[in-house]
């Protein structure tokens, strides 16, 4: 296997907080935590695309086992002594 085999395209923290509109201390949490996968190179992290794009469907789609529940200003549940 040759080396020009495995291209992978890398991110900058700074690159995936732009384009996740976060904050750079949100993204390295994130890569700290093993949210986001990342590669260490010296002193920094690099960003696999892939990985950027795997978490952005995870974060798109909705959890499993939960379902969303009404906000506040919802008329389907009333509170106590509103029904």
């Amino acid at each position: 296997m040759s080396i020009a085999n495995l291209h992978t395209a890398y991110l900058t923290i700074a690159e995936v907080a732009a384009a996740m509109r976060l904050s750079r201390i949100t993204v390295y949490r994130m890569v700290r935590a093993g949210t986001l996968a990342a590669d260490r190179f010296g002193k920094s992290y690099r960003v696999p695309e892939s990985a950027v794009e795997e978490y952005m469907r995870q974060a798109g789609s909705p959890a499993t086992g939960q379902e969303a529940h009404p906000g506040p200003d919802s008329d389907s549940d009333p509170g106590p002594g509103q029904g």
